[in-house]
């Protein structure tokens, strides 16, 4: 079963936009509060662009929108630090590189991680922004000489019969290529959350009702709990 939470400490959690986090590792972050630990997160951008309809919300409102349904989903999960790079939405794989790998070695020389989660190098759904923060994240790591634990999210095996035809179905991906499942015996965690755990996940996902509103229009119930279940990942 790989690592416990209350193993990982002090956690820093980068992701690219709001409900990355919790997606990928809000039930991990929620444990990890439970138990006291320090859980800081950090959000490269306020997901601005997140819409198919940019004219009846445009960024200028849609980002602080995004910022406000964070606020209320980490108070759900109960992560009190939420900080945010303040980059644009969509445009972190056209940035100089340095400009977003500064900041994280700073957030790593501040917070001084034992576990640090984020993207692997698909980014669970190939999105460029969700790739360039697993980039920058493990080079930012390298430069403060490897300092704890870096994790990357990952697909288990064991789980991708039942859980990749349902995110297949529902479209998340990029590109055309898809994640390569890992198996369990190289899974640094391999969590399949608690029920409380996992109700609590689901509850600050639906705050965010932005992004999450149309998914839970077309996407019964029991699939969202089975893909939001399970928490994986592989260390660097």
């Amino acid at each position: 079963m790989g690592t416990s939470v209350g193993e990982l400490g002090t956690i820093l959690s980068v992701w690219a936009h709001p409900d990355d986090e919790t997606y990928l590792s809000g039930g991990i972050m929620s444990m990890a509060r439970d138990l006291g630990q320090r859980v800081v997160c950090v959000s490269a951008t306020a997901g601005e662009h997140g819409t198919d309809d940019p004219d009846g919300c445009p960024p200028e409102e849609l980002g602080p929108l995004r910022r406000a349904e964070a606020a209320e989903a980490m108070r759900i999960l109960g992560v009190d630090d939420h900080r945010w790079l303040d980059f644009e939405d969509g445009g972190l794989a056209a940035m100089d590189p340095d400009a977003g790998i500064e900041p994280i070695v700073r957030l790593i020389e501040d917070v001084a991680p034992d576990t640090i989660l984020t993207f692997g190098p698909d980014g669970a759904t190939f999105h460029p922004d969700h790739i360039t923060i697993h980039q920058w994240v493990t080079e930012a790591w390298k430069r403060c000489d490897e300092p704890g634990a870096l994790l990357y999210f990952a697909s288990p095996v064991e789980a991708w019969d039942e859980v990749g035809p349902l995110l297949e179905g529902w479209g998340v991906y990029m590109t055309d290529e898809r994640p390569v499942p890992v198996p369990a015996d190289q899974l640094a965690i391999d969590l399949r959350l608690p029920e409380p755990v996992l109700d609590r996940k689901i509850a600050a996902l639906t705050a965010m009702d932005s992004q999450i509103g149309p998914a839970l229009a077309v996407i019964p119930p029991a699939d969202f709990r089975t893909v939001n279940a399970i928490e994986s990942f592989v260390r660097a």
